[in-house]
């Protein structure tokens, strides 16, 4: 394992906070398309289906009737259905990602003397909250 370089701090560990974002190992949990960066969420997508076969004939009814998506439908000089979905609607894709953790604790590398620790579940809350923070330092380094 490499060494960590780092600068001694010159206040006790009580006085600093420590943030992170970090990601179970092993887990993923379902996620919507726009936070994966889906391409078909982004730019639209074509479903093109050949009804002449059951399995066309079952997807042309799920989109038509249960798929609770935007479409247009053409079709082609072969005779096969194509729908086209616009951007910024979930795919038919289960998209799959690691979850990430936002985390706040007391301290520093040296530990956390509190035992206190904060998960936000959004990270715009956790980038305010280490802000306000940043924030707080420049104000108590300013008045010197």
């Amino acid at each position: 394992m490499q060494m960590v370089n780092r600068i001694d701090p010159n206040m006790p560990v009580g006085a600093y906070q420590t943030y992170s974002i970090t990601a179970p190992r092993d887990t993923t949990v379902e996620a919507a398309c726009e936070h994966v960066g889906c391409p078909q969420w982004r730019q639209g997508w074509d479903s093109v289906i050949d009804e002449r076969t059951e399995l066309g004939k079952a997807q042309a009814h799920y989109i038509r009737h249960r798929s609770k998506r935007t479409f247009r439908e053409t079709r082609t000089d072969a005779g096969l259905t194509v729908f086209r979905f616009e951007s910024g609607q979930r795919c038919f894709a289960e998209h799959r990602t690691r979850p990430e953790i936002y985390l706040v604790r007391d301290g520093d590398h040296r530990g956390n003397p509190t035992g206190r620790t904060r998960q936000h579940t959004r990270p715009a809350d956790w980038v305010e909250d280490m802000t306000e923070n940043q924030g707080r330092i420049v104000d108590l380094q300013q008045r010197g």
